[in-house]
């Protein structure tokens, strides 16, 4: 590959600049859509590498924090991707094993730093027992895939479709199909509303729940509606009430179900389940709960690595407490003998197993299962789901 040494040095000063305009005040995503609309003489392939260079640089977590930005960018580079400019510039030695296997790449770097991977990942200590850490450590440097669930009955339609527009995707069940990141599925107009990006770690979470035709169910931390929807797939026919904390969100949900068709009938309700809801949910009694927690999103940094940087280990605890005091003031109005579904999108084990001993031994459920869904491995998100039922 031909290196252009000019303008891969000013993409390097594009990305300097973005990183220092950068607060992580919100999600990086964001920060950067509103950075290229102020900064329009960025041409795309400009704009697509400096995402890169900036995402790549976030991977290493809180590695190599007393070297220079260029030095860090320049590690990313070389163990995140097989042909880097940034790496044939400032780190001509490594190109020759620019497409060895990651754990060698991995070896090269320690050789001449020493040992880093707990420090891109600095929580080891915190992860569920489930959790290879090194496997999970080093996933952090592979950009996960984009996973989609189809609509039943859209099958056929979708993939078709895809086919027809050359879109690469594996299909890892007749429902769920495994795309490339960075897939525009958005300018594919015909298939909209017949399928959801959801990950496929996130597509299994109810996998093995009953969920009974005219049953009542409770999406207590709905947020943009991702489970009701996969809950309305398995089972369209049920009486559903959707809630969060702020009117907003629902709105987003409410955009959403329009967009994916949902003929459901559902109720909204604006709560804050940190305290008791007992003046607006009164005599209200469901058949299932699902409660898909606010946590740390730790098995989601692989998409948003930015956030590694930015959690403090204190911040686990918070979310705990929060995850206790929500679950405490749901569980009333659960039937007996009935489902609580606790899902997370962490990998530590005070928001999943030490959550799931609290509803059991202290709440009085009973713990049906609970395992860690595994996305490591798959270019996933990795999540946990425990299943109760109401003594």
């Amino acid at each position: 590959m031909e290196i252009n040494s000019k303008r891969t040095q000013q993409q390097v000063r594009n990305f300097e600049r973005t990183l220092q305009e950068y607060q992580f005040k919100e999600p990086f995503s964001r920060f950067l859509t509103q950075f290229y609309k102020n900064n329009k003489q960025m041409g795309s392939s400009d704009r697509r590498m400096n995402s890169r260079f900036c995402y790549n640089y976030f991977r290493l977590g809180k590695a190599f924090i007393n070297l220079t930005v260029v030095e860090r960018l320049t590690i990313a580079e070389y163990l995140c991707e097989e042909n880097s400019g940034v790496v044939s510039i400032f780190k001509n030695e490594w190109v020759n094993t620019n497409h060895s296997p990651i754990n060698e790449k991995i070896e090269n770097v320690r050789q001449e730093y020493g040992d880093f991977l707990e420090e891109v990942f600095p929580f080891p200590i915190d992860l569920s027992a489930s959790i290879d850490k090194n496997h999970f450590i080093i996933s952090h440097f592979i950009q996960p895939n984009l996973y989609i669930r189809i609509k039943k009955g859209m099958e056929d339609k979708v993939k078709k479709i895809l086919l027809k527009n050359e879109v690469p995707f594996e299909e890892l069940s007749s429902q769920a199909l495994s795309l490339p990141n960075g897939t525009k599925l958005q300018q594919i107009k015909s298939i909209d509303g017949d399928y959801e990006v959801q990950d496929w770690s996130s597509q299994q979470c109810l996998s093995g729940i009953e969920i009974k035709p005219r049953s009542s169910w409770w999406d207590c931390c709905a947020a943009s509606g991702g489970k009701s929807l996969l809950l309305l797939d398995k089972e369209p026919n049920i009486k559903l009430l959707v809630s969060d904390v702020r009117l907003s969100i629902l709105r987003n949900l409410d955009e959403r179900f329009e967009k994916a068709g949902v003929k459901t009938y559902y109720r909204k309700k604006i709560l804050d389940l940190s305290n008791s809801v007992q003046h607006i949910m009164a005599e209200e009694k469901f058949d299932g709960i699902l409660l898909d927690a606010p946590c740390s999103g730790s098995g989601t940094w692989g998409r948003t690595p930015e956030m590694i940087s930015k959690f403090k280990s204190e911040e686990i605890l918070k979310y705990s407490s929060l995850q206790k005091n929500i679950a405490k003031n749901v569980i009333p109005y659960l039937k007996p003998g009935k489902t609580l579904v606790y899902i997370t999108c962490s990998v530590f084990a005070a928001e999943n197993e030490e959550i799931a001993s609290y509803i059991s031994n202290e709440l009085g459920l009973e713990l049906v299962s609970q395992h860690s869904i595994i996305g490591y491995d798959k270019k996933a998100d990795s999540m946990f789901v425990a299943e109760f039922i109401k003594i």
